[in-house]
């Protein structure tokens, strides 16, 4: 018998002795890492510059290479030279003529045996997109509509070579330039000798098409203070474009006015209509129609029509991007939106074509484009000197008087304050450093801006050091307040009711404060922080919302001292992708009461916000270094506490961000009564309901939380030793990955 037992201690030692040398192994495998941005490159927080007139005023990116003037005198005679195709009968002019936006007026380009330039050309080679316009190439990261190429160097060489196009053999066009002296003397004069390589020539066409740079249109001249560069109607339009409803701001962003991004918007177009594409820049776009990736919308007015129907969901094609979701225009706000698009015409740097190239081969010729004449009777064409600047003042606004008008005789550091009663407007305060209080009466009652179900917000600032308080918002369509692209952002004592998609909704601004408000009925987030830094949001309450309050791809955030009740889910902090920040960094979620957040999703079909399940407190997804603790936690019918994979919402083909969540900490909290009910998102996962629910995806992520409910049952706390940490996660993932 002693020997039978004996025997047996030696085999379970034996095993015990494998078991660990798995975990030991299966420990050393690196959990996989989401690859880290640079800090410069997070694109989150305001790109207001500093100091200006109005917050409008944005700093263009950097030139995406080098310039010099002679590199660019060089690229602008090639451009315009038909040498460079084989047959010597087309120039990159032919299809780029500038008399059309450096686009050409067709559908889709003619290549290779097409007569003509411009809208003129035709016969030949059909190609399979539009062409794209060339203002503000220099300002652009990914070029072409699929954006396969990175650089304008490599962008020149398709064209030239591809045989449907201008078909040229590199070398031989390399030796065919080095046998006309002019091309010579401009190589020499270019890179400082006579030496003509096809890298150079690609080269020279790159500097000379970031010299096509487009800046001060009426619009740049609003953006500094001249109130009048833009008509009344323009004035309406920019609202529109930035207002929540279109979301027209989220893919076209000043200044460029485009992100360089892909998105699928679902142009009908067979098998290329659920294929993303470039956002191309709307600078000088009034000249460039027809629109799309294939030409098939002629007018400006045809693409407002086609993204107020929701783009592609109309014509039943699959995952669109989503923020085209459609809205509700009415015939004038469509006609101002288009009017708008006018003011982003500016042609003052436009080159002058040469009337002669080296090779003696015509060049084209100076074409009429109707679209000018529009241009012109759209645009007041007047520069108005900015008032002389004074001390500033306080204005009251008595109810029957409008507020606009007294925020249009504002100058900077003024105060506006609102008497109590009731005001059925919209405002936009485009002027730094503004403030917008109400006056309460003798009850402590605050005034009250009244959309009456038919305004789309309450006001819309972009104004730098913006403060607005002591109001009442209810029945707008869009949004309550919103605050784009600002620095120093001030929101307090707001009650907001029923305003659409969100109630206070700073986006893309540095420096935000919102405090001591409550936020109600609202179909996305009752507080929405978006593409933000530095930004606290304290002490309000929030509740009868889709999401109680959202930090969405932002950095450095606060949420602390809040009350989060009767919301689909009490807190979101959340990286989604196709956005301008492309990180959500070390936010901190503390002394919040988060509690029985278990009402329907009201979101709107196809939003992000629609994927939030009811009956969740707080949710982490694929967010990094995020801490959350001394809350209390109660009463969440799904999960008190969520840490997800953003994979859970989105298809990986279409996330173009890091998608795991990675060193977030979760203590101290103090949790009751959740997870009873599981909604069916989570439930069919097989996942149950709990205090806490974690996917296992991430690394670094620690659950210091032993009285809670779990699910895995057993969570990674800050004392495991790394090694038995990864073997966990390991292990974990890999029974996941077979059920």
């Amino acid at each position: 018998m002693k020997k039978l037992i004996k025997g047996l201690l030696w085999v379970l030692g034996g095993l015990l002795l494998v078991l660990a040398v798995v975990v030991l192994i299966v420990g050393l495998i690196p959990v996989p890492k989401d690859e880290a941005f640079d800090p410069a490159e997070y694109g989150a927080g305001s790109s207001t510059i500093q100091p200006s007139y109005t917050g409008l005023q944005r700093e263009f990116p950097a030139i995406n290479g080098e310039v010099t003037p002679e590199k660019a005198e060089l690229g602008k005679i090639l451009f315009f030279d038909p040498v460079l195709s084989a047959q010597n009968d087309i120039s990159c002019a032919h299809c780029h003529h500038p008399d059309y936006g450096f686009a050409d007026g067709l559908p889709v380009a003619l290549g290779e045996g097409a007569q003509g330039a411009g809208p003129q050309r035709s016969g030949g080679t059909a190609l399979a997109r539009n062409t794209i316009s060339l203002w503000n190439v220099g300002y652009t990261q990914i070029f072409f509509w699929d954006g396969h190429a990175t650089s304008l160097e490599e962008q020149a060489v398709t064209p030239l070579t591809h045989p449907d196009e201008m078909a040229a053999d590199p070398e031989a066009l390399a030796t065919e330039l080095a046998a006309l002296p002019g091309y010579v003397d401009l190589f020499k004069a270019a890179f400082g000798d006579d030496h003509i390589t096809p890298s150079r020539i690609n080269e020279a066409l790159a500097v000379f098409e970031r010299t096509l740079t487009s800046n001060d249109s009426p619009f740049d001249h609003y953006a500094t203070g001249e109130v009048d560069a833009l008509t009344a109607s323009q004035r309406r339009g920019l609202n529109l474009f930035r207002s929540a409803a279109t979301r027209c701001f989220e893919c076209h962003a000043a200044p460029t006015f485009s992100t360089d991004s892909l998105r699928v918007i679902g142009v009908p177009d067979g098998e290329a209509s659920t294929q993303p594409f470039k956002v191309p820049s709307l600078r000088n776009v009034v000249l460039s129609a027809p629109y799309m990736h294939n030409g098939s919308l002629a007018t400006l007015e045809e693409v407002v029509e086609f993204y107020a129907n929701a783009g592609g969901t109309a014509h039943g094609i699959e995952g669109v991007d989503p923020f085209v979701l459609g809205f509700k225009m009415t015939d004038q706000e469509k006609a101002d939106l288009v009017a708008f698009l006018y003011a982003l015409t500016d042609e003052s740097a436009m080159p002058e074509t040469p009337s002669a190239v080296p090779s003696g081969l015509p060049v084209v010729e100076h074409q009429t484009n109707p679209a000018r004449d529009l241009v012109t009777a759209f645009n007041p064409g007047t520069a108005i000197v900015n008032a002389p600047p004074r001390e500033p003042q306080t204005f009251t606004v008595q109810p029957g008087e409008r507020i606009q008008a007294v925020v249009d005789q504002a100058q900077a550091g003024d105060t506006i304050l609102l008497a109590f009663g009731t005001y059925h407007e919209r405002v936009v305060i485009d002027l730094n450093d503004i403030t917008l209080l109400g006056i309460a009466n003798e009850a402590g009652d605050w005034p009250t801006m009244d959309g009456e179900g038919v305004l789309p917000e309450a006001v819309v600032s972009s104004g730098n050091h913006f403060e607005v308080g002591n109001l009442r918002v209810v029945n707008y369509t869009s949004t309550g307040i919103l605050v784009e692209g600002a620095t120093g952002v001030h929101m307090h004592h707001m009650y907001a009711e029923n305003t659409g998609i969100y109630g206070l909704y700073p986006v893309r601004s540095t420096d935000v404060l919102i405090e001591d408000s409550l936020v109600i009925g609202t179909r996305d987030a009752g507080i929405y922080a978006g593409q933000s830094e530095k930004v606290v949001i304290r002490n309000n309450e929030v509740y009868g919302n889709v999401l109680g309050i959202e930090a969405e791809n932002t950095v450095d955030t606060e949420i602390y001292g809040n009350h989060a009740h009767d919301n689909t889910m009490g807190i979101l902090v959340v990286l989604l992708p196709n956005l301008t920040s492309k990180v959500n960094l070390y936010t901190k979620v503390y002394d919040n009461l988060i509690e029985n957040n278990n009402i329907a999703n009201f979101a709107d079909a196809g939003t992000a916000a629609a994927i939030a399940p009811p009956g969740s407190g707080i949710a982490l997804i694929g967010v990094d270094y995020a801490e959350v603790y001394n809350n209390t936690i109660r009463g969440n019918k799904t999960a008190g506490v969520g840490v997800f994979d953003l994979a859970i919402a989105f298809e990986r083909d279409r996330i173009n961000v890091p998608t795991r969540p990675e060193f977030n900490r979760i203590y101290d909290n103090t949790f009751a009564n959740n997870g009873y009910e599981a909604d069916a998102f989570v439930a069919e996962l097989g996942i149950p309901g709990a205090d806490i629910l974690w996917d296992v995806s991430g690394v670094g992520n620690q659950f210091n939380e032993a009285e809670a409910t779990t699910f895995p049952p057993a969570l990674p706390s800050g004392k495991w030793p790394g090694i038995f940490y990864t073997a966990y996660w390991q292990i974990l993932n890999f029974l996941m990955g077979m059920l």
